[in-house]
């Protein structure tokens, strides 16, 4: 994510680019991420100084954070040869890329030819690399290649996912009633993709592979539960566990069910649990996970704990009352259940330990009563000074108490909101109390909170952030956002980017925000072959979709509108699919069964582009010649503010031209769970 752009002593000194290579280089450090990546090239330089490829390859090994952002319209402009070394250097360098990056590369390596040099590429790249073309004799060095990737990449390409999986299965002979330790050698992160059979009857090795997985299903969790249960794993039955074997299972053990935790002996069960405290105190385990393992821990213990009062009894402190001493136990959560918790845990203690207090992962029924506390504690709200230390609650507030909090520092914001527990709909109330106070939302303060803030914010606080902040913002994930907000913050990067110099520029930088884009705006980046990747076409707008005929779908996707294969169940262009013919489906290569599901769409005419000439005001670069006009959309989202925000122009680098549109449902708003 860029978070500053720096400046290139190269750039002002060339007059024309003499190699694709420097064309790169170029791209590459006109949007560098960082201030200290300006001393890579601290003085001019002329043309005739460089190599432009070797200056490539040295800013790589200088600065891999470069190509995190870099595009793929440089890249593709580069020969053979020099693409094969950027691969080779990706790899090298462990330089991590995104969907939209990778998914182009692939593109460019196929139609160069360099899918063979497979071993030499990223583990990433090989997951959207055309599995048509892998041989058969490289088939399983190819699986093992790309089993080494991170297939959550894939989670805008589904198809893509699937057939990745079967080639894989393929590549082994077919489907296994049992699959071997020496498959799941090749398999890797693909057995995340396995059902809970597969799991069940594979190999005990299975379990070095589902280490890999992000997270499990309820049914593959299961299936690890029986399979550690079988006692066929090298840890044995459960009764024979040690602590070291526990803490090799790394995060598979926070899916270890209550009924497993029985039969592990209680103390290797109580050293584990305070090996999990220690880890999450420092940081290692994230809160979602270690309070799974803490809930499933002292449930299994619940039966055998006695001194439990009944509820509608009163409650007494039986454990004795909580002190700062007691707080520093890592087993408190074991002397102390939630009821003892609340009987035990005076409100000075809690008041003066409320960090080492919440430095335990605490189960959601003891948050609950801490929570309750506090409000006894803070009737007016919680001071500044300790919303610093309630992260792990923030998510129980409402937005009414959140109200009454007072936020006047940036580092509040980014403490309450770039934490793994606060709400997506807390984000409005939360930067509102900070606006209140005079705050100002800036790029770098929307990079520390996570871009896909931005999606949860009201049109009117996205109103107040000054357009030049855009340009600070990185590159946000908006993937998550309502429709009718990735449209208004399309208007407010709009209104950032517009004047951009050319149309590479403003694609790259708009990209983020073009799911909020009109059906003009999607016909102008056509025009210019910018070569839209599959990624950020399936987070477009689908009923402006629905606008676009096949030619400006091919158009707009370029080299990359073999992808629309990899991504055709995606709801977005299964969405666009389900609305063409057979000839239509069979022009982009398409299986034209997909028309027999093709609905009657109510439909009317989409948007229509209306000539109109503005009028000239100094320092508006976009005003019409006399002799033309300049298109706007009548239906831009509405933002509060100055009208000149509410029109939609082009860029002043393109063509100005009549676009030509199909019909399209008459459906204001779309959500995945309408289709």
């Amino acid at each position: 994510m860029t978070s500053t752009c720096c400046r290139s002593a190269i750039g002002p000194r060339v007059g024309a680019l003499a190699s694709p290579g420097l064309a790169l280089l170029l791209s590459l450090t006109a949007h560098c991420s960082s201030p200290q990546d300006e001393g890579v090239f601290q003085r001019g330089l002329d043309i005739s100084e460089i190599d432009p490829w070797a200056s490539l390859l040295f800013l790589l090994r200088a600065n891999t954070a470069l190509l995190q952002d870099f595009g793929c319209h440089p890249a593709g402009q580069l020969p053979r040869e020099q693409l094969s070394a950027l691969l080779r250097s990706l790899a090298s360098q462990h330089v991590p890329l995104q969907a939209w990056q990778l998914s182009c590369l692939a593109n460019l390596a196929s139609r160069l030819s360099l899918q063979d040099d497979f071993a030499l590429h990223p583990p990433d790249l090989l997951l959207f690399y055309n599995l048509s073309q892998v041989k058969e004799a490289n088939c399983r060095a190819f699986t093992h290649r790309a089993a080494q990737g991170n297939t959550e990449l894939l989670v805008n390409l589904p198809d893509q996912r699937v057939a990745l999986r079967h080639t894989a299965l393929a590549c082994l002979g077919g489907p296994h009633l049992q699959l071997s330790a020496s498959d799941l050698v090749i398999l890797g992160v693909l057995v995340c993709d396995m059902d809970a059979s597969s799991i069940v009857t594979a190999d005990p090795h299975v379990l070095q592979n589902l280490l890999r997985c992000p997270r499990l299903s309820i049914s593959q969790q299961a299936a690890l539960n029986t399979l550690l249960a079988s006692g066929k794993t090298h840890l044995g039955i459960p009764g024979s566990w040690n602590l070291e074997e526990l803490q090799a299972l790394g995060p598979l053990t926070t899916y270890i069910s209550p009924q497993l935790w029985e039969q592990v002996q209680e103390a290797v069960g109580l050293d584990f649990f305070r090996s999990m405290v220690a880890a999450f105190r420092v940081g290692h385990l994230n809160q979602s996970s270690v309070r799974r393992f803490v809930t499933s821990f002292l449930e299994s213990r619940a039966s055998s704990v006695s001194t439990r009062p009944k509820r509608g009894t009163g409650r007494s402190c039986i454990r004795g009352n909580i002190t700062a001493a007691t707080l520093q136990d890592d087993l408190f959560l074991v002397h102390y259940d939630c009821a003892q918790l609340e009987s035990c845990l005076g409100n000075y203690v809690l008041r003066a330990n409320l960090d080492p207090l919440l430095q335990h992962p605490l189960p959601a029924e003891c948050q609950r009563i801490v929570k309750a506390k506090l409000t006894q504690i803070y009737p007016q709200g919680v001071p500044e000074d300790q919303l610093h230390l309630i992260t792990s609650l923030v998510y129980l507030y409402s937005c009414a108490e959140i109200g009454q909090w007072n936020i006047t520092s940036g580092d509040t914001v980014v403490t309450l909101l770039a934490s793994d527990v606060a709400l997506e709909n807390q984000t409005e109330a939360v930067l509102q109390r900070f606006l209140d106070h005079n705050g100002v939302v800036t790029g770098a303060l929307l990079v520390a909170i996570g871009g896909s803030r931005l999606c949860w914010m009201s049109p009117r606080q996205i109103h107040t952030i000054q357009p030049s902040e855009f340009r600070l913002a990185g590159a946000p994930d908006l993937s998550s956002c309502p429709q009718s907000r990735k449209n208004v913050l399309f208007a407010k990067a709009h209104e950032a980017f517009r004047n951009t110099s050319t149309t590479a520029d403003y694609y790259r930088l708009m990209r983020p925000y073009l799911g909020g884009a009109p059906v003009e705006e999607l016909q102008h980046l056509a025009q210019a072959n910018i070569s839209m990747d599959i990624d950020t076409f399936t987070n477009l707008n689908p009923h402006v979709l629905q606008c676009l005929s096949v030619g400006s779908v091919t158009t707009l996707l370029g080299q990359n509108v073999g992808d629309l294969q990899k991504a055709r169940s995606h709801p977005t262009v299964s969405f666009w699919l389900r609305s063409l013919n057979r000839s239509a489906l069979g022009e982009l290569g398409l299986d034209t069964n997909l028309a027999h599901t093709t609905r009657r769409l109510s439909s009317t005419t989409c948007p229509v582009s209306h000539l109109v000439t503005p009028s000239s005001q100094p320092g508006n670069i976009n005003a019409a010649p006399t002799s033309g006009g300049l298109q706007v959309w009548s239906h831009t989202p509405q933002l509060p503010g100055p009208a000149s925000m509410r029109r939609w122009d082009p860029p002043s680098h393109r063509p100005r031209l009549a676009v030509r549109t199909r019909p399209c449902p008459l459906q204001d708003n779309w959500s995945q769970g309408e289709l």
